[in-house]
């Protein structure tokens, strides 16, 4: 039997750890796993086996890194680490019955533009490149694991189904609090995750079994696939000048024995896990039933770290972002004028709009790279989720692969072409998709007809595997002015859909074209279709007519306890931007906001009448604390931290060019940064590096693989008093310890580490000053470390 015969209708059983097995064998601090598949093959097919004999059906190849960024520059290529690794894993499950070797794809180490700079149509190639040796090697599955964002599981999963047809598991790395890296919580990140297609979904690594006891519910309630745990033996501690996991077999087994009955399909284990954890928790659970599939009616649209679920409380899409009589924005799309565009989505924003609908359908242009761009310019500096708005089939295409999250389509219709040509679409990129009421006979007049269209849709929706859920029908608002029976037939369709529990949506200014004072009779008729059970609005929120509609549709309904968002929304009035407005921002606020281009006006005009470090210390240094403290606070995310860092950045600049000298600000105190020997994942020393530069601060990065006597070398030739080391796999946090006891040999530096595998236990039993949990809390440190 095949896997995906098995998967959900039995039990089955993931190994654990390989790193820290291999190192019990003799892997050193800061060498690479893979290239024991070549160098010590019998003692990785010795690792599987253990954990085959005590009952594993599934063991991960030795290729978590077997990427060609890590092994770029060596005589050596991806399919042949790849190729010896399936070879010792197929051996070892020879002669075995439910026996499979999942090939194993780890995080490439980089960060996704445009917060990073591995583009993300190359970091698609580079697990393709993985997944096609893979399947020619003969894997039995894809084990997407470790993943802490969400742009880089999507590269990961398209290169899986576009290059192999094998089932595919992913695995993410949520902290305590439930977040990934950047930004996204368990709804967000799984329903792109069962979106884009993957077999089965779940947690592993990060976090031990007690801590993912407590996120288990999310994920449950999130999606309707098979639920996999391979949690950690418990977090990392160092004993006896060695990594060890604090939770024994026995312990391990039993809190697993708790959590099954709750929904898992599969079980296993990551760091720390041994054999012994395995063969526990299979005494312990063989035999227990699967969770399987289960049924799950969350209609989730979610961009990389925000979801909103449609079908409660009502949805407000910000409907500004559409040429169609806006003659401003029409340039604006045509010079690619993505400044303004983005402050047209973020005072949409500020004005609760939930969703933004994006539309740059304008003659004259490439539509698809107009959207391209502008999806990736609204995504790089707000979190909310986008509405895709074109009728361009190639447009659909391109921004949805672009988008990081789960999409909202707008649209398919009942004709035939439009439902061939974009159903598809929908169900590879997994889109919420808008049905519209109309065919290749136009809009019906009655609601009878329009009710049959939206049946047709749901119904061919089907033959292509997409779930009535993931259609929201939009019964298209016409015009009072043309028709008197207009309103009642959208209200009447809204009303029948609603008792279906099928979703619906509305651009509903539509229904006052040609009236004056249309203000009035849209809010009206926003009240009344609420009142019918319209799910999404698409409308301006910068109309005060349209919100004090809905804000007192909620309050009236209940779903405003003690009327405190009514209340408030009056307290806040004064403070909301007008419709026809598009306000230029403060320094302060633009950097807040992560707007390049208006960092630059900004800090233009002050330098007028301020000098620079005046306009530095007042404006840039505040503006950065404060989106510091709201990452540490979990108010903003990694995407938002770093986009407001680039925002401060284009501001120095321009006060470097402006320097009387034409020389640049001088440079403060320096810190030399470093990813230790033997790992390639450099994304958290980036960002510090991003953010301590924008302090002012002389940042000698010495980049990622780094030997410890290059790191003393840079020390005590910049006479830096402070270093970071950041290392992510427990493989190498060895070289860390070793890296901080060279550095006491020879100077009084004080050392800031981080890193995945860390904790402040950890980090004080290897001799650092200071353990950083964040890039935010490593500058912290910094600025007090060199104040005194």
């Amino acid at each position: 039997m095949g896997f995906r015969d098995l998967l959900g209708k039995e039990l089955l059983f993931f190994d654990g750890a390989t790193g820290t097995m291999l190192q019990a064998l003799g892997l050193q601090p800061g060498e690479l796993p893979e290239l024991w598949n070549f160098t010590h093959a019998a003692e990785v097919q010795s690792v599987h086996e253990a954990y085959l004999n005590n009952g594993s059906n599934i063991i991960k190849s030795n290729t978590f890194g077997a990427n060609r960024l890590k092994f770029k520059g060596m005589d050596i290529t991806v399919d042949e680490v790849v190729g010896a690794a399936l070879k010792i894993g197929k051996a070892a499950c020879a002669g075995r019955t439910k026996a499979f070797v999942a090939l194993n794809l780890g995080p490439t180490g980089k960060l996704l533009a445009p917060y990073g700079d591995l583009p993300f149509e190359e970091a698609v190639d580079i697990y393709g490149e993985m997944v096609r040796s893979g399947a020619r090697h003969g894997a039995d599955l894809i084990l997407i694991e470790t993943m802490s964002d969400t742009y880089e599981i999507k590269a990961a999963l398209l290169a899986a189904k576009e290059n192999c047809d094998l089932p595919v598991i992913v695995t993410l790395t949520f902290d305590e609090d439930g977040k990934l890296l950047t930004g996204a919580d368990v709804l967000s990140a799984v329903a792109m995750v069962e979106g884009l297609g993957a077999d089965a979904v779940g947690f592993n690594c990060g976090l031990g079994p007690k801590q993912m006891r407590r996120l288990l519910p999310q994920l449950i309630e999130a999606c309707s696939l098979p639920i996999v745990l391979n949690p950690n033996a418990g977090l990392p501690v160092q004993r006896d000048g060695k990594t060890v996991f604090d939770v024994a077999a026995d312990e391990f087994a039993a809190l697993m024995q708790e959590m099954i009955p709750l929904g898992i399909s599969v079980a296993g284990g990551c760091c720390g896990t041994t054999p012994e954890h395995i063969k526990a928790l299979i005494e312990k659970c063989h035999g227990m039933q699967p969770g399987g599939r289960r049924s799950c009616d969350l209609t989730v649209v979610a961009s990389y770290g925000k979801a909103v679920v449609i079908g409660g409380e009502p949805v407000i899409i910000g409907e500004r972002i559409n040429p169609t009589g806006k003659p401003r924005l029409k340039q604006a799309i045509l010079d690619a004028d993505l400044d303004y565009i983005c402050r047209l989505g973020l005072e949409q924003l500020e004005n609760d709009a939930h969703i933004l609908d994006v539309n740059v359908g304008v003659p004259g242009i490439n539509e698809a790279a107009a959207a391209e761009k502008t999806v990736l310019a609204l995504q790089a500096i707000t979190s909310a989720p986008l509405q895709i708005d074109t009728s361009d089939y190639e447009t659909m295409e391109r921004a949805m692969r672009l988008y990081n999250g789960k999409p909202l389509l707008n649209s398919v219709s009942g004709k035939d072409e439009s439902l061939a040509k974009v159903l598809p679409l929908v169900k590879k990129y997994g889109a919420v998709v808008v049905g519209l009421a109309l065919d290749d006979d136009g809009i019906p007049a009655t609601a009878t007809g329009r009710l049959a269209i939206a049946e047709k849709i749901i119904a061919r929706a089907a033959e292509y595997g997409i779930e009535k859920r993931n259609i929201i029908i939009d019964p298209l608002a016409l015009t009072i002015s043309t028709g008197p029976d207009n309103a009642a037939v959208d209200l009447e369709v809204i009303r029948k859909l609603a008792e279906q529990k099928i979703k619906t949506i509305m651009g509903v200014s539509n229904i006052s074209f040609g009236l004056p004072s249309r203000d009035a009779v849209n809010s009206t008729f926003f009240t009344l279709a609420m009142e019918a059970g319209l799910s999404c609005a698409i409308i301006n929120p910068q109309s005060k007519a349209m919100l004090d509609a809905y804000y007192a549709y909620r309050a009236l309904k209940g779903l405003d306890e003690g009327c405190t968002a009514y209340v408030k929304r009056f307290a806040d009035s004064g403070n909301k931007v007008p419709a026809a407005a598009v306000s230029e921002y403060t320094l302060r606020d633009a950097i807040v906001k992560g707007l390049q281009e208006q960092s630059r006006l900004a800090v233009t005009r002050l330098l007028e009448t301020e000098k620079p470090l005046d306009i530095i210390n007042t404006q840039m240094i505040p503006a950065l604390d404060f989106v510091g403290n709201g990452f540490e606070k979990k108010n903003l995310f990694l995407p938002q931290l770093l986009m407001s860092a680039d925002a401060a950045k284009a501001a120095f600049e321009v006060i470097r060019d402006r320097m009387a000298d034409g020389g640049a600000v001088e440079k403060g105190a320096a810190v030399v940064i470093a990813t230790v020997k033997g790992d390639i994942h450099d994304i958290g020393k980036n960002i510090v590096k991003v953010l301590l530069e924008n302090y002012g601060y002389n940042v000698i990065d010495l980049g990622k693989d780094v030997a410890v006597e290059a790191i003393v070398k840079a020390v005590l030739e910049h006479r830096a008093h402070v270093v970071g080391l950041s290392a992510l796999m427990t493989t190498t946090v060895g070289a860390m310890e070793a890296t901080i006891k060279a550095l006491r040999d020879v100077c009084n530096c004080r050392i800031v580490v981080g890193g995945a595998v860390l904790t402040q236990d950890y980090a004080d039993s290897i001799g650092a000053d200071h353990y950083a949990p964040n890039a935010v809390s490593a500058v912290g440190y910094v600025n007090e470390a060199l104040e005194k």
